[in-house]
């Protein structure tokens, strides 16, 4: 690369911000995070991704008691230590503990029944990609971890008792659903609402979170850009498609905003515009490419565009590779609403709330035994179409769009 950029300056030439968009928020709410987190035990899954540990990174600002992280990610708990005790003000949780445990496992429900209760358990354990979607072996286990383990997390901390507030975060794409990775989180809002009043003791408030792409996440589009450059390869872009953005700090003070104050039973979204906030994703990787010093060159082959490399950068040019919107799961546009549901006010400036449609519960609970038959071996795999029917019986709004392309196809 021609010059180097720090992750604010990568992440708002996303988002067109420098300074969080939900700071403003926080802020409306800062007495009562404090208040509601002072003393807790808080447990994060999924705490070593990009979303959950921008979400510690605001947590551990608040006085918690213990601020304890699971996740099969043993690398990136490593680097969450490092970061949470590399910050300015170091870390100041007095029990702050990772470990590296799958969250639907039986030994974490032994740790749960083992532990003092969590007050605060926020789930950020998830099978994300549209690019999962490949055959029925991939969406058995998205399924199982996006749906199956999150409703038997939820099942154990109501078995276990003490535990005030869960949440677990979702999608944008879970309103109206083209993908079986939207689909999926939709059902993930289904059976964590109509478990929440489970058990013997006091019902646990539960609340989730859709939100945009987060800028030059771990995996996303965005960072793998950076690792193209990196290693001296094309950049690939759809064609004529545009997303919301956030930024990694704006997704961890949404997510402690939704998990500690949203009502109960609500999905917490931002306030963003399609006329002011969606953003062309070739504009976005043209401004990239500008920033470090390159002059963009198109092609729209991705052979000519690996092969030009070495020429085009004798040039100061880049190659980027625009490529049609053709894979399954994929629609041009975003949405955060979806068919049905209405948007509430929560006081905020920046934050909305979708108040919570419950599904039909003897289908969802058909489709839970029908998947948890074919997770655990004791029916036979489902063929790709029997999912996503099965899938259509709880979420209606479903709209699969099958094109027999997968991103796996595309550079």
């Amino acid at each position: 690369m021609t010059g180097v950029l720090s992750r604010a300056e990568v992440s708002a030439l996303a988002t067109g911000r420098r300074e969080s968009l939900i700071e403003a928020d926080i802020a409306a709410r800062r007495d009562e995070l404090t208040e509601r987190l002072r003393g807790q035990r808080v447990l994060v899954i999924g705490g070593a991704g990009s979303i959950g540990a921008a979400t510690i990174l605001e947590l551990a600002r608040f006085p918690v008691a213990a601020l304890h992280v699971v996740d099969l990610n043993e690398n990136g708990l490593a680097e969450l230590v490092r970061d949470l005790r590399g910050q300015p003000d170091g870390l100041n949780v007095p029990d702050f503990r990772t470990t590296p445990l799958d969250f639907g496992s039986p030994v974490m429900r032994a740790m749960l029944e083992a532990e003092a209760p969590y007050g605060y358990v926020l789930n950020f354990a998830a099978v994300k990609h549209v690019r999962s979607e490949k055959d029925a072996y991939s969406l058995l286990h998205m399924l199982d971890t996006n749906v199956i383990k999150a409703v038997r997390l939820l099942d154990w901390l109501v078995a276990r008792g003490g535990t005030q507030r869960y949440f677990s975060v979702s999608t944008d794409k879970a309103a109206n659903p083209v993908n079986l990775m939207g689909a999926s989180k939709r059902l993930m809002e289904h059976v964590i609402f109509a478990a929440r009043a489970a058990g013997p003791g006091p019902a646990i408030t539960v609340s989730s979170a859709r939100f945009a792409n987060v800028a030059f996440s771990a995996g996303s589009l965005l960072e793998g850009w950076l690792h193209r450059l990196e290693k001296r390869q094309p950049l690939a872009v759809p064609r004529d498609t545009r997303r919301y953005f956030v930024s990694l700090r704006e997704a961890g003070q949404l997510c402690v905003l939704a998990a500690v104050c949203a009502p109960d039973r609500h999905i917490v979204i931002p306030r963003l515009e399609a006329a002011s906030h969606l953003v062309d994703l070739e504009g976005v990787a043209r401004a990239l490419l500008g920033s470090l010093g390159y002059v963009p060159e198109p092609f729209d082959d991705e052979r000519r565009a690996r092969e030009s490399m070495l020429q085009s950068l004798a040039a100061n040019r880049y190659p980027l590779l625009l490529s049609a919107l053709d894979t399954s799961g994929e629609k041009p546009y975003e949405e955060f609403i979806g068919m049905g549901e209405r948007a509430v006010e929560l006081g905020l400036p920046n934050l909305l709330a979708v108040a919570y449609g419950s599904a039909d519960d003897p289908a969802l609970r058909a489709f839970l035994a029908w998947v948890g038959a074919r997770v655990d071996g004791s029916a036979p795999p489902p063929s790709k179409a029997e999912i996503v029917a099965a899938v259509n019986g709880v979420v209606s709004e479903f709209r699969h769009i099958e094109t027999h392309r997968q991103l796996d196809h595309r550079m």
